[in-house]
This record gives C-alpha cells, structure tokens and sequence, in this order.
C-alpha cells in the first residue's frame, strides 16, 4: 500500500545490512512517519509490547525477526538449545493475545531445530522469517480475492449504490504487512471501480481507527467517515451499513472471534440488524488448541493510562491529556471475543467459511 504515493511495506530489511530489521513507528501516525531501526531481540519485544507494529500477522513477522536477531545476539553454543528456549520465552510474554507471535516462534524453532551449529540456524531463522513475510503478504492478497465477491453482490443488489462497510481497529496494511486482511476486499473493490465508503470506528482507548484506518483509506482515496465507537448500532438501525469487516487477533477453532475491544458489540447490533458480520483473517490466526474461545482466550490487560489520558498532536509532538479524574480505578482490557454464532463467514487465504469446526477444519487440510 501506498504512503504520499510511495509503496512501502511495514517491515523490511535495511538496504545492504541484513542484521537491521526496519519497521513504521505506528504510534507517530498520522501525524508523522517515521522508521524505527530493530537491532537487537530486545528491540522487537519492546516493538510489540509497545506497539510500535500491531496487528496479529505484522506481530507474527515481526517476531520472527526478532529471533533471528536474538540468534545473531549468542556468541557461543554452550546451552544452545536452552539459550534458543529462554529467547523464545521472552519474545513469546511480549503479547498474549494475538496468536501469531506464537505461530511464527514455533515456525522459527521447528525449522531450525535440527540445524547442528548455530550460524546454520541463524540461516535457517533468516530464510523462515523472510518466507512468513512473503506468505503474510500473499494471504493477505488472497483474502481481498475471496472476500470481493461479497461486497460485489451487495453492490449489484444495490443497482451500484454506494456499498456501506463499518470496520473496527485497523486491521489494514499497517496490520500486517502488506494488503491488510479487513481492508483488502475494500482495496481490491475500490480498484474494480465498486462505489463503496466506510464507517470507521474510532476505537479508543488507541484510536487505531481514527489514527491508522482513516490514515490508510484517505492515503489509498477511498471514501470514509470516522464514527464514535458507538455511532454504529444507531447507523445499522437507520440502514446505513451494509455489511461489517474486522480482523482478528485470535480465532478458536469452533469460530469464536477475539479482536479489539468493542467487536463483540458490533457484533450484537448487526446480529440484530440482520447485517452480515464478517471476520477476515489468515489460517495462521486461528487457534487450532482452543474449542471455545470465549472461554479460552487470553484476555490482554493493557496499562490503565490508555483510558486515563488521550493522544494528539500539539506542538509538532505527540501530546497527552487527561480526561478523568486523576485517583479514579481504571480497568483495560485490550480484546473480547465475539461468539461463533454472530460470525456470518470467517475470510480466509483459502476461501470463505461458516464460522464452526467443521467448516474450519476442512481448510486445514
């Protein structure tokens, strides 16, 4: 996808210095682009934490990455194996929810579990890491493929009329690594020349709605309006949505979906609406160990400061402002988990399914 004009993905290698992992620092956007260097494991799991890259595929990639620079960081093969271990513990505590940071940890150690000396398994770790990107990023393509026809069918429905999608985070590019997985049937729509606009949903407490959804969508000249988190009941009431499409950062394997703070009830109001309620995501996300997600999935608690204070841009820096009292309790939670039985279809690199195990479990194969 395109920043003023220029493709970028959102992590690559540093030109000519393969020991140098470069991503977009997404806390400055939109207000300013910046790339930060990865040198070092510790850079990546500060990267996640922190969420300078987001996003389950981008934080799978990214941990990749980050192994294989924590490879680069042992200078001896004494305790290899418990050294190897011990780094992808840490690497591992940096997120809980998003399944992907496990997924492309596990994919790094099976692969280089036979290599006998450690230069052959940073080559290993460095070849797998590059070929996740490069799946990332292919079934991300095909996710725009498969979920297309779904938007094409309401516009022809609707005689062309404009096709109204409400979406919830960001799961776009700047969520993965290339295409994004919500936004890639609405990228691939747009450039088939189907009239559509999006409902964005702000999604506090990190705004990446409003901050990296609209970034995005106004950066690519597709139409959008940013809503409240909770305009969108309101509009589904009055006809005005379409269709919803969000991301997941994990899905169980009986189709429970765990995405952003605040997806559940969209979930509920479209439910109620008899609007489809869709959720775009790669095989890799999908928790294959979990048969009931609402139970099962790990809920993130992130700092209570995201909620006591709002970002913005003053002063040519990123400023906050508290907007409640300073000794009240605050609680965070970074996730919920939206039940099967509201997911009108999971889209997949493989195709579109209904959201239970039997369906699921046939592109597993």
């Amino acid at each position: 996808m395109n920043i003023n004009g220029k493709h970028y993905h959102t992590i690559w290698l540093k030109e000519n210095d393969p020991k140098t992992i470069q991503i977009i620092d997404q806390r400055l956007l939109p207000f300013k682009f910046k790339t930060q260097d990865l040198k070092t494991i510790e850079d990546a799991f500060t990267a996640i934490k922190e969420m300078w890259v987001r996003g389950a595929p981008l934080i799978g990639v990214t941990a990749a990455y980050g192994l294989y620079l924590g490879l680069l960081g042992l200078n001896d093969t004494e305790n290899l194996d418990q050294k190897i271990t011990d780094l992808s513990r840490y690497l591992e505590s940096s997120r809980p929810t998003a399944v992907n940071l496990k997924y492309a940890i596990d994919l790094i150690l099976e692969k280089i579990k036979s290599a006998k000396s450690l230069n052959e398994k940073i080559k290993i770790a460095f070849e797998t890491a590059n070929q996740l990107k490069a799946d990332e990023i292919e079934n991300c393509r095909l996710i725009g493929e498969n979920g297309f026809p779904l938007i094409e069918k309401i516009s022809k429905t609707k005689n062309g009329e404009t096709v109204n999608i409400l979406t919830h985070c960001n799961a776009g590019w700047l969520a993965c690594v290339d295409y994004g997985t919500a936004t890639a049937p609405i990228y691939l729509a747009h450039e088939k020349g189907i009239n559509i606009h999006v409902w964005v949903d702000e999604t506090r407490p990190r705004n990446q709605g409003a901050r990296l959804t609209a970034f995005e969508l106004d950066q690519q000249g597709i139409p959008h309006t940013v809503i409240a988190d909770n305009t969108g009941g309101l509009l589904m009431q009055k006809g005005m949505v379409d269709m919803v499409i969000v991301g997941s950062d994990r899905t169980s394997a009986n189709g429970d979906v765990a995405n952003k703070i605040g997806t559940y009830l969209k979930a509920l109001a479209a439910f109620d609406n008899r609007i489809p309620f869709y959720a775009a995501l790669p095989l890799s996300t999908i928790d294959w160990g979990i048969n009931d997600g609402v139970k099962e999935i790990p809920i993130e608690q992130r700092d209570e400061e995201e909620v006591k204070y709002v970002e913005g841009w003053h002063n040519n820096k990123i400023t906050k402002v508290r907007i409640m009292p300073e000794n009240s309790p605050v609680v965070n939670y970074g996730f919920d988990v939206t039940p099967a039985k509201y997911v009108t279809a999971l889209i997949t690199e493989k195709g579109v399914c209904n959201a239970n195990k039997k369906d699921i479990e046939h592109f597993k194969k």
